[in-house]
């Protein structure tokens, strides 16, 4: 039988993950950080001011270069994604799920939104406001 911890240690194994800082030098590298926390955990913790928001559920479809629903920036895939979430469990999987579809420089954050914030790299209060994406056409 197959439990969670057995994914989610698959996943990292396949994962070259993060540390905040680290994170923080991809992106300023041109890497993009996609923030997939939903909405409601957002406002609560806070958000990475530049981070494309993609809530997780939409993820592989606004990603993937060859998705009629992809955003703008999943131009190819060797986009360097780093995937964050709250705590840095689901986005492993996220990031897993990116290689799945051959984005192979996808990976996530160690410790996700909460050690991002507490390594002092930048945050802002949550605004409650709805990624960009959900107000336009695309359903998937």
């Amino acid at each position: 039988m197959t439990t969670i911890a057995d994914v989610l240690a698959a996943a990292r194994a396949r994962l070259t993950r993060l540390e905040p800082a680290d994170a923080a030098r991809v992106v300023d590298e041109g890497g993009r950080l996609v923030d997939i926390r939903p909405g409601w955990q957002r406002v609560a913790e806070g958000e990475v001011p530049g981070a494309v928001v993609i809530e997780r559920n939409h993820l592989e479809w606004r990603l993937d270069p060859a998705s009629d629903a992809r955003i703008p920036e999943a131009t190819d895939h060797d986009v360097p994604w780093v995937v964050l979430c709250s705590e840095g469990y689901t986005s492993s999987l996220a990031a897993a799920a990116l290689q799945d579809l051959g984005i192979h420089r996808a990976t996530d954050v160690v410790g996700g939104f909460r050690a991002w914030e507490a390594a002092g790299l930048p945050t802002a209060p949550g605004t409650g406001e709805p990624p960009d994406y959900a107000r336009g056409a695309h359903r998937h």
